[in-house]
């Protein structure tokens, strides 16, 4: 059913997103929510209802089923703020390189691509000043080369497309869940299992939009796998290592959150307090200084692996743990030898 109330001639286009082929039939305001950011699925239910939301050049309700092909905009009444790429000669560690693909070991403290709050200085600006015109998809045209992220302070292995067929061969291999790619992480507390399998639907929290949860069904999120292997025990801590099985937003910190083994100083899912220990004042001050060596979660992207979208050959890739994850790790170690207070 639709509504033709509003003037088309008199809105601004906002978002255009063109579902895949293969989508399966879902609601549009759960389709848009996990497509458009710093949004709401009651903002999206309202747009629609005053005639905002379109689909193959005609308005429809919140509850209408998208379906591949379909072709989606959120036009509204007021202009779009242009996000400007600006190229910006911001140094990037280069791990591999030829024509049709680059890969970088991403540093901490650096958004992906523009996007509200972050319009300058972020991996974007620096790719196309080194690299120039990269391709777009045409749902994500303000993201040019970029094929998957990692959050702001993640570090790591992450791979751009520098052709339209490279751009478009990998992000089939990522929703193909082909690629490999493993982290390292340290967590709050002695994980139980030496090995597990964390599933849920993760989902936008319906109390934060600004952190993601994990939901029973997937009426609120999207179906998320984690693998994950313990590598060290020390103590208050552990090193494991993720293999993640999909890419949603979050999914490593908001899964093992959920476990009950927050990342250690993750700020936006609870690591940034003492979690485990014991309660001298040395331990506090000793936990203190661990956050300030690592000012961030403690969450890296070791490796890599993708086949080449020309050759067809698997590439693989290992990249260091960063000194301020490897001091802390070497810390916590040194600690764990010295004390017989396993937790």
């Amino acid at each position: 059913m639709t509504t033709e109330h509003v003037n088309e001639d008199e809105l601004f286009e906002h978002h255009n997103i063109i579902a895949d082929p293969g989508q399966e039939a879902l609601r549009i305001d759960k389709f848009l929510m996990d497509r458009i950011p710093n949004t709401t699925r009651n903002k999206i239910q309202d747009a629609a209802k005053q005639g905002y939301v379109w689909v193959n050049n005609k308005t429809v309700k919140p509850n209408y089923k998208v379906k591949g092909g379909d072709e989606i905009s959120v036009k509204m009444p007021y202009p779009v703020r242009e996000i400007e790429l600006i190229p910006e000669n911001i140094p990037l560690d280069i791990v591999y390189e030829d024509d049709d693909v680059i890969v970088i070991n991403k540093p901490m403290n650096m958004v992906v691509h523009p996007g509200y709050g972050n319009y300058t200085g972020t991996l974007v600006n620096a790719l196309i000043y080194h690299f120039g015109n990269l391709p777009k998809r045409p749902d994500y045209a303000d993201r040019p080369g970029i094929v998957h992220r990692l959050d702001k302070n993640t570090t790591g292995l992450m791979i751009a497309a520098k052709t339209e067929h490279a751009l478009a061969h990998l992000s089939k291999q990522f929703k193909d869940r082909t690629t490999s790619r493993i982290y390292y992480a340290l967590v709050w507390g002695n994980v139980k299992e030496d090995e597990g399998r964390i599933e849920g639907y993760i989902g936008r929290s319906l109390k934060n939009r600004k952190v993601m949860t994990v939901f029973p069904d997937e009426d609120y999120g999207k179906h998320a796998i984690t693998n994950y292997k313990v590598l060290k025990r020390l103590g208050y801590t552990t090193l494991i290592q993720c293999k993640l099985e999909t890419g949603r937003t979050h999914q490593i910190r908001v899964h093992l959150k959920h476990i009950g083994h927050p990342l250690f100083n993750d700020n936006e899912y609870g690591g940034d307090k003492i979690l485990k220990g014991t309660t001298f004042t040395k331990y506090k001050q000793y936990v203190q200084n661990c956050f300030k060596i690592i000012p961030r979660q403690a969450l890296h992207a070791k490796s890599l692996g993708f086949d080449h979208p020309v050759t067809g050959e698997r590439l693989q890739f290992e990249s260091e743990l960063p000194e301020d994850f490897k001091t802390v790790l070497d810390k916590w170690e040194k600690y764990a030898e010295n004390s017989l207070n396993y937790n």
